[in-house]
């Protein structure tokens, strides 16, 4: 399969090639015969005590992240008054609600009235890897505590809904974005390691029966395997490492003969006019598929069966150099998907429930460099949000004209982590055990729930 070539900056491309190389590693495993039990056996290696919340409004998560940096200037925070040198080369479009974004999300302008545009995020650090973990943990990454993501937090605290793993991620992991931290492997993110808008057939190895086996014979190495652990347990084995056995086996085999699991992990049904209203037939370089509305619409399908948190990661916006040429590749595919995915929710009833964010690690600076890029600037950015009790048709802080500093309504990265994990109904200033459990740690440090936004 080709690859794109890597752009932007040396350590966004260091990012890019983990990326890879991550799923490169994960498929050698597939190759080396690893089962889902297996998996499930090895990434289980600690107990946390959870805590006890119930459900908020957002009982589900789809997290869009678009990796590198993308431009507040050429997205949701346009400077049309604003000279050439910061503006940029795109025009504006305006919104159902009488706003202005970037003409490169006309599709996004007319669903406005469903979502909320906060265009005063405050990061601390302009620096790709350190940006990513912050934005997906609360936390800047230290030597002494390495801090769970937000999907491994929910994973931990509500656990599966039928039977489907609780956080998910399409297709796979962010590089950057840490993992479980001190919290057990266990809650870590299912990842596909297959890409649903790849060219040929998705299929996600984990959620299918080996080629030439039969639901018969499957059925039979069950039972013989049930067997040998029946007599493992006359012959005195360890109790407790045979129940955890029992526990990853049966959720294992519930996966691979679920019917619902199988259809949550593919396409299966959809119509062609839903396949439409998420974009089909956007290409980057090389001629790859975008990609990034069949991702979202298997992010919807998952959740409307279960999954409580999806992530889903498109493009490369480290636009150091040619940042219009780099909008005019990606841009159009995305503007596609987001509005899709949002009338889609809203459609099938699903967008009061289900909350849709749509991130980056930082934004770009206010002036066009001397190679027609913008670099990294973490002290004022934006961000779109949806859903899930979020107020809709509203845009929420505002930056100076040249989107260099925030002007009003600061909203810091833990500010807006506080609100999304309060939507879910978990109060972001609880402790979690850390250590074994003998060192309670706040879910996010200092983080304040940014009332403005929520109804």
């Amino acid at each position: 399969m080709k690859t794109s070539p890597l752009h932007g900056c040396s350590g966004f491309q260091q990012q890019q090639l983990l990326y890879r190389r991550d799923a490169m590693r994960i498929g050698f495993c597939g190759a080396l015969g690893l089962s889902l039990s297996d998996l499930l056996q090895h990434e289980a290696r600690a107990a946390v005590e959870p805590g006890f919340f119930k459900e908020g409004k957002a009982k589900s998560v789809i997290h869009l992240h678009l990796p590198g940096g993308m431009s507040q200037q050429e997205s949701w925070d346009p400077k049309p008054e604003a000279s050439t040198e910061y503006r940029g080369a795109f025009g504006v479009t305006r919104t159902k609600t009488g706003e202005v974004i970037s003409e490169n999300f006309a599709r996004v302008a007319k669903v406005a009235d469903k979502l909320t545009i906060i265009r005063s995020v405050v990061g601390k650090i302009p620096d790709h890897g350190q940006a990513t973990y912050h934005l997906f943990t609360g936390y800047t990454p230290t030597t002494v505590i390495d801090y769970p993501q937000m999907g491994c937090v929910v994973s931990h605290l509500f656990g599966p809904r039928k039977g489907l793993p609780p956080y998910v991620a399409v297709p796979t992991s962010h590089s950057f974005a840490g993992g479980t931290g001190f919290l057990s492997s266990k809650y870590g993110a299912f990842q596909l390691n297959a890409d649903p808008g790849a060219a040929g057939e998705f299929k996600v190895r984990d959620f299918s029966i080996p080629a030439g086996v039969t639901m018969e014979q499957f059925q039979r190495r069950k039972s013989a395997r049930d067997i040998v652990e029946s007599h493992l347990r006359k012959l005195d084995a360890d109790t407790d490492k045979m129940n955890t056995m029992d526990e990853f086996n049966r959720s294992a085999y519930s996966l691979l003969t679920s019917d619902e699991a199988r259809r949550a992990f593919s396409l299966e049904g959809e119509t062609e006019a839903t396949r439409d209203l998420y974009g089909r037939g956007y290409k980057l370089k090389q001629n790859a598929p975008a990609a990034v509305g069949e991702r979202l619409l298997l992010a919807r399908r998952m959740i409307e069966a279960g999954v409580r948190f999806v992530t889903v990661n498109y493009g490369s916006w480290d636009a150091h150099v040619g940042i219009k040429d780099i909008n005019l590749e990606q841009a159009p595919a995305l503007d596609h998907a987001i509005s899709g995915l949002i009338t889609d929710l809203d459609q099938r009833g699903l967008l009061d429930s289900t909350l849709v964010m749509v991130t980056s690690e930082f934004g770009r600076t206010p002036k066009i460099n001397k190679d027609n890029g913008r670099d990294h600037w973490a002290r004022v950015y934006s961000l779109l949000v949806a859903g899930g009790g979020i107020n809709r048709g509203q845009v929420h802080g505002a930056s100076d004209a040249t989107a260099a500093e925030p002007a009003r309504d600061e909203v810091k990265v833990e500010d807006f982590l506080a609100t999304v994990y309060h939507q879910m109904g978990i109060d972001s200033n609880e402790k979690l055990l850390a250590f074994g459990g003998t060192r309670p740690i706040q879910i996010v440090r200092d983080g304040k729930v940014v009332k403005g936004i929520i109804s």
